[in-house]
């Protein structure tokens, strides 16, 4: 087992009561983590708030050498970090490097931004009054930042919120993932061994309402949450007059149109559909295909889907792995079942066995189906047919979610008008919507969230600017 405390203020902190994680694969004990307590909680805040003026005071040099450390040594420990996000999530081992590769990518991008934070020289004598003033503004650290992450990319996902807070001058209090707080706490061990102040960085695992605790607070200044729409949207309407920045799920839509090459497009978007058993919010769920391809696109697709490697997390071919937990995997049987008894029809419906769910294809869903109108958060597709494109961008926008979407086309305009109407965060073209590059602004509109991550951008949401003016004489 894997032993784990959480960090309040720097130091290693247990608890009475503790969490058994378990490998979702196997069912094996993983690790006991201890979780937090409302004590610990406000111990962590009242430490970050005291460490604020500390960070705020470290120069843009001191913040780049202490991410850029952060990065050299994720990269250093890459394999072992990347198999205890596989043993303790069961992501496919493929993925986890790949998240690794990732992390490595942001607090690198984290250090280079901490560099070029500044501002603007404004030219104030623009009017009779203003002559003789000039002016200028730059960014300041937020303050206290309150962060909240999900299990499905442990330890990138915490990056996002790291790097950033650091890059800006913020201490930042993380409450882990429930399901997968051991990777997370890891990279907290590495921020701290870097030289990030102890008492401007605490990581604890606890209880929804224990963390509830630290969104309430006044003495936080920004919240920022990865996670469900429902749980995002209940802590911003408890979250009093402080920032809230969060980043939801989504059913992302994927128009195929009938100038593409079906079988590679088909490929792409089965590994989109199905890698990491689904558990992505930004995987392929509604497959919208022109009709007069659909029935080759298909055909290509089932058989693409029904070709992926499920099984083993640890083995490096493995692309399809388990669900988080069992209630998960019953939770999305569950939703298949309901749309098939509504009339859906199931090309591909394998039978679950326990958290282990085969890709899934469902045909003639409605709007109304969960499976159509929700996350999913599983290996589920369904496969829409459309007749022009208006129709396409149409359906895609029916959802109360708007987080990325995909366009497979190689028409100009119809990229054009995809861009132009597609009611999303961000429209890829001639690829799935489940593509994330690190540095790009990211995040969704309408239930999918507010704010943008991408370092560049969370260090943006996580600084404020201050103006000042001066007079000549």
């Amino acid at each position: 087992m894997h032993p784990v405390l959480n960090r309040i203020s720097g130091d290693g902190v247990s608890s009475e009561e503790t969490d058994e994680i378990r490998s979702p694969q196997s069912g094996e004990l993983f690790a006991r983590v201890p979780l937090a307590t409302k004590g610990d909680v406000n111990d962590a805040i009242s430490a970050g708030v005291e460490a604020e003026r500390e960070m705020a005071e470290l120069t843009r040099r001191e913040r780049a050498e202490i991410l850029r450390g952060v990065a050299d040594e994720l990269g250093r420990r890459r394999e072992e970090l990347a198999e205890t996000i596989t043993r303790e999530t069961g992501k496919p081992i493929r993925f986890s490097l790949s998240e690794l590769d990732r992390a490595v990518s942001t607090f690198t991008l984290s250090a280079e931004e901490a560099r070029r934070l500044g501002g603007e020289v404004l030219p104030l004598d623009i009017t009779r009054a203003s002559e003789g003033y000039s002016g200028f503004w730059g960014r300041v650290p937020v303050g206290l930042v309150a962060a909240i992450t999900p299990f499905n990319f442990p330890v990138n996902l915490t990056a996002h919120k790291l790097g950033p807070a650091i890059a800006a001058g913020n201490p930042i209090i993380l409450k882990v993932p429930m399901q997968a707080p051991v990777s997370a706490l890891r990279l907290v061990e590495i921020c701290l061994a870097a030289g990030v102040p102890e008492t401007a960085l605490s990581a604890f695992h606890c209880q929804p309402e224990v963390a509830e605790r630290m969104v309430r607070d006044e003495r936080v200044r920004l919240l920022s949450f990865t996670g469900s729409d429902r749980v995002g949207w209940h802590l911003k309407s408890i979250a009093g007059k402080k920032r809230v920045a969060l980043e939801l799920g989504g059913n992302a839509a994927c128009i195929v149109h009938e100038d593409v090459d079906l079988d590679s497009v088909a490929e792409r978007c089965a590994v989109g559909a199905f890698a990491s058993a689904g558990q992505v919010c930004i995987k392929v769920q509604r497959l919208l295909v022109h009709r007069p391809v659909y029935d080759a696109f298909r055909d290509a697709f089932l058989t693409a889907a029904e070709g992926l490697p499920m099984g083993d997390p640890m083995d490096p071919d493995t692309v399809v792995g388990p669900m988080i937990d069992r209630e998960a995997a019953e939770r999305v049987d569950g939703w298949i079942q309901e749309a098939v008894n509504a009339g859906a029809s199931a090309p591909l419906r394998p039978e679950r066995d326990g958290v282990w769910i085969p890709p899934t294809v469902l045909e003639e869903v409605t709007r109304e189906m969960k499976v159509q109108a929700e996350e999913v958060f599983g290996p589920v597709a369904t496969l829409t047919p459309y007749d022009d494109f208006d129709e396409a961008i149409a359906l895609a926008n029916d959802t109360r979610f708007g987080l990325q979407a995909g366009v497979f086309t190689r028409d100009v305009d119809r990229i054009r008008q995809a861009y132009r109407e597609l009611r999303v965060g961000g429209v890829i073209v001639n690829d799935y919507p489940t593509f994330r590059v690190d540095n790009f602004p990211y995040g969704g509109v309408r239930d999918s969230g507010m704010g943008r991550e991408g370092v560049r951008f969370s260090i943006e949401e996580m600084t404020e600017i201050r103006t000042l003016v001066l007079r000549d004489g």
